[in-house]
């Protein structure tokens, strides 16, 4: 029998994580403070428990889908916490795009309790529904192992990057390369207006050019430079900052990628 999955933090996201693992065949214990969750979780086949202490009692993995550090600390920390009451063989597995100061400092609050592993994602709650999220992951090679079989359930790459806080640089990394990119291209479709080149012909020629990117295929789908920056900007403009302060927290400048992230035509600073 697969073992047990204990999840915190059945939102938006969370949700369908564990709708994944129930229809993969794992047991899940789920906290959800909302009653209405909590309804339909166990009408799907969760088993609601009362406390997030619960939630760590018996579960070979926790999974924790949370907003931000502040919350991760409330859920993990504290003699009612995940850290407290979980198993020396346990894995807790972080979604959270977070600060790797924070995982160091609850591995070092709680020696003697579970594996930590950083699993920062990239997509959405329709990519968790088609079980094609994308998942970096970082911990030691045991716990990483015994975890992806867990996470390929809802995500699909699940791509290990190294030791514990290596996926959440790594995503941090990615953010602020896509902000870059982003304002790179804005400034291209200022050029091209300053030449005379329609933005819908510099974008369909990119599809085939060597300039093109992601971040051109993105800025073309939200349909041009204006309504990106009004539907992904303000997003983008949280990933650039918590970026910085992920890179401060290590003594680590962002050098050229911070100011082309901040200095471009998308307001992003």
């Amino acid at each position: 029998m697969a073992e047990t999955i204990g999840f915190v933090g059945a939102g938006q996201m969370g949700e369908p994580m564990v709708l994944r693992l129930i229809d993969a065949g794992f047991p899940v214990q789920v906290y959800a403070r909302r009653s209405e969750v909590r309804e339909r979780l166990a009408a799907a086949g969760a088993v609601p428990v009362e406390s997030v202490a619960a939630v760590a009692r018996d579960a070979g993995v926790v999974i924790s889908c949370l907003f931000s550090d502040a919350q991760l600390n409330e859920v993990a920390t504290g003699a009612d916490g995940l850290l407290a009451n979980a198993g020396r063989d346990t894995v807790v597995v972080s979604h959270t795009t977070g600060t790797v100061g924070t995982l160091a400092r609850l591995t070092a609050e709680f020696p003697d309790g579970p594996v930590l592993v950083d699993a920062p994602v990239s997509g959405g709650a329709h990519d968790i529904a088609a079980g094609t999220l994308t998942v970096l992951l970082g911990g030691p090679d045991d716990a990483v192992a015994r975890v992806q079989p867990v996470l390929a359930a809802y995500a699909n790459p699940v791509i290990p990057t190294g030791g514990l806080g290596t996926a959440l640089n790594l995503k941090l990394i990615n953010n602020v390369l896509f902000a870059a990119n982003a304002q790179l291209v804005a400034a291209a479709v200022e050029l091209a207006t300053n030449l005379g080149v329609p933005e819908t012909s510099l974008f369909s020629a990119l599809e085939h050019c060597s300039g093109g990117s992601r971040a051109a295929g993105y800025v073309q789908s939200a349909g041009g430079v204006e309504s990106f920056g009004e539907i992904v900007a303000p997003f983008m403009r949280k990933d650039v900052a918590a970026c910085i302060e992920a890179a401060a927290d290590r003594g680590v400048e962002l050098g050229q990628l911070r100011v082309v992230a901040e200095t471009g035509p998308l307001d992003l600073s």
